[in-house]
């Protein structure tokens, strides 16, 4: 096929020599229960262990996902993927993994700590691979608007894991919202009893030996050199800013999304934030900046959004801090589920929540409405999150509807980053006083910057360990 004549004279015989041949389904030569390799979507998993178990688990669990290859810095950790997938080639350095093996690889599953998803995120989407991100996204807002780009740019299917987000709960809210119920939404309150790990304590000063199963190096990854200290892996890093986003990354994104998804919320305009204290002696407040607050209240400003008729405040709060009690809620009425809720009001109702917008309920509870399904639903709900994503990875980009893609996940972590801006504010001292306290940060979006406390801009973009830097270009 040196010219074009020759390249459309074998197009037209391959034509005609097909219309002889009747196409015979390739599961039916395989036998009963063969899956085509077009049928097949090849997963490589970073982060194997705890919530990355369970996730590449439920990939399997589709019917229609290999897990080709495991990928984890913590042989400890990953030992029950290892044993249930024993096919799988493992790694523990995820850049060897992708540079040995990416043509073998349909789709990357990252469920690492916080500070190391958009390094594994952007690496595999930048070979044209499929992801799905444990919550939140990234670390920074700046990496949330990167991987929301990136989506695009390398057109590749992509999936946050809040799971909530393909419960039938945030889907009847909406039919609930446009149907009128409760009239336009004005303030949203979410709320949950998190952290249930440390924070707002002093870095500890004893190190201890590194597991020789761990490998700290990699571990830390785009994080700042530092000693290895007990009980940081494989949980408490939510609490230290380095590696984690505290209560707000960590639930905010089950909690929020729903109020994203029915109001078509995006970027905030504003946010101020309270946080609690921690006194080490009589009128001595502890100063931990290292560690993310015991509790906190951030209050968000969303400007007129697609569906509303004006701007919208998101109170957040956690550390076991709760709104008041609707009054259409009965005295012995459980509030959200009893530690995590969501509470939306509007001009002619409101509506609550559990985590992951489960339970939804118009208030008071009592008031019952039959309203036609507008949404179709998630096929196993929450459970569903991972076939959708497997069933949409198969298909392609764009041809297949997902629940938490980068485009609504993005501006979604987005907005819990900001708030995270004005917790960590909030909580600086300077020369022993405290500036950022009593502000509100006013955010410039198009140049991802507050334009009225510089202090905290530092940490849109933090700085990089050298050698783990992200490069990327609009």
């Amino acid at each position: 096929m040196s010219n074009n004549n020759s390249r459309r004279d074998f197009l037209k015989n391959t034509a005609i020599a097909a219309a002889g041949f009747s196409i015979v389904p390739r599961h039916v030569l395989g036998g009963s229960g063969f899956l085509a390799p077009s049928d097949r979507l090849i997963v490589a998993g970073i982060g194997v262990g705890g919530k990355g178990e369970s996730d590449i688990k439920s990939f399997a669990d589709s019917g229609k996902a290999e897990m080709a290859y495991l990928c984890d810095v913590d042989e400890r950790r990953a030992a029950n993927s290892v044993k249930r997938f024993p096919k799988a080639k493992f790694y523990k350095d995820f850049r060897e993994m992708l540079d040995k093996e990416h043509k073998h690889i349909d789709a990357v599953s990252v469920s690492t700590p916080d500070h190391n998803h958009a390094i594994q995120a952007l690496a595999a989407m930048q070979l044209g691979k499929h992801v799905y991100v444990q919550k939140p996204l990234t670390h920074d807002i700046w990496e949330a608007r990167v991987l929301t780009s990136a989506a695009k740019k390398y057109k590749v299917v992509t999936q946050m894991g809040n799971q909530g987000a393909s419960n039938d709960g945030p889907r009847e809210i909406r039919e609930w919202y446009e149907a009128g119920l409760i009239g336009d939404v004005h303030t949203v309150y979410c709320w949950t009893d998190r952290p249930v790990w440390p924070q707002g304590i002093q870095w500890p000063t004893q190190t201890a030996p590194v597991p020789k199963e761990l490998d700290w190096d990699l571990w830390l990854g785009t994080a700042p050199q530092k000693d290895y200290i007990e009980k940081l892996v494989p949980f408490n890093w939510r609490g230290w800013w380095d590696y984690g986003t505290g209560a707000l990354g960590d639930m905010g994104c089950h909690l929020l999304e729903v109020p994203f998804s029915v109001l078509g919320l995006s970027y905030l305009q504003d946010v101020q934030a309270s946080v609690g204290s921690v006194y080490v002696d009589e009128f001595k407040r502890g100063y931990f900046p290292e560690s993310c607050p015991p509790s906190s209240h951030a209050t968000m400003t969303f400007p007129k959004a697609a569906r509303t008729q004006g701007p919208v405040t998101l109170h957040w709060m956690d550390g076991g801090i709760q709104p008041a009690r609707p009054e259409e809620l009965e005295p012995n009425e459980i509030f959200g589920d009893g530690g995590n809720g969501i509470l939306m009001v509007g001009t002619k109702g409101k509506v609550l929540a559990d985590t992951y917008g489960d339970k939804a309920r118009l208030l008071p509870t009592t008031r019952k409405e039959n309203v036609a399904m507008k949404y179709a639903r998630v096929p196993g709900k929450a459970s569903g999150h991972y076939a959708q994503w497997v069933e949409a990875c198969i298909a392609g980009y764009g041809k297949k509807e997902v629940s938490a893609p980068f485009e609504i996940s993005g501006p979604l972590t987005e907005a819990l980053l900001m708030a995270n801006l004005a917790i960590r504010g909030a909580d600086m001292r300077i020369d022993g006083k405290y500036p950022g306290r009593n502000l509100k940060l006013l955010w410039d979006n198009d140049n991802m910057k507050v334009t009225n406390f510089d202090i905290v801009n530092q940490f849109v973009k933090r700085q990089y360990r050298p050698g783990w830097e992200i490069n990327y270009s609009f």
